[in-house]
């Protein structure tokens, strides 16, 4: 079989060249996103990820993630009500939801109890120390994250955000 050299070059491996000049205006400019940038879902992930890196900071001193936090609020304002229906209340999926819990009982932040009316099912309580642990969180996120934010965007543009966040999460 012959090969023309046209197709070797086209496979081989690229060597290192020289630098020549204007390369390092070149390598520190910015990337250009293209189409990248009209998209709602990548800038909506871009978003998530700088939120969930300052809601991290703020609450780094009790060590907890975004997802335990909304578990623990949604435990203090649903006693009494099984892991299935939290779980689905925020989109987490079993396998994860359980390890989780795990995590947060073994901190003891909540417990699980054997319902009464199914013992199939497990009724999710927070803890005294949960209690306390949420207290805190809830200081430091609204008074650090959620202030920050609000700085940022505005009042009106906050509940616009929200507004439209609400409609994207209901429609799709």
């Amino acid at each position: 079989m012959t090969v023309s050299k046209a197709t070797t070059d086209a496979v081989k491996p690229s060597r290192p060249r020289d630098k020549e000049p204007g390369d390092e205006a070149v390598e520190n400019a910015a990337l250009q996103m293209g189409e990248l940038a009209e998209l709602l879902g990548y800038s909506l992930k871009r978003a998530q990820l700088k939120v969930f890196e300052d809601f991290l900071r703020c609450v780094e001193p009790l060590q907890l993630t975004p997802a335990q936090f909304s578990v623990l609020l949604l435990l203090d304002n649903n006693p009494g009500r099984n892991q299935t229906e939290i779980a689905n209340t925020l989109g987490i999926l079993r396998p994860n939801f359980v390890s989780m819990l795990d995590a947060l009982e073994s901190r003891d932040l909540c417990a699980r109890m054997r319902s009464t009316n199914d013992r199939r099912s497990h009724i999710l309580v927070l803890t005294e120390k949960g209690r306390a642990v949420l207290v805190r969180a809830k200081k430091l996120v609204a008074s650090k994250h959620e202030a920050r934010l609000n700085e940022l965007l505005g009042p009106e543009n906050r509940v616009a955000l929200l507004e439209m966040l609400s409609k994207i999460a209901a429609e799709f």
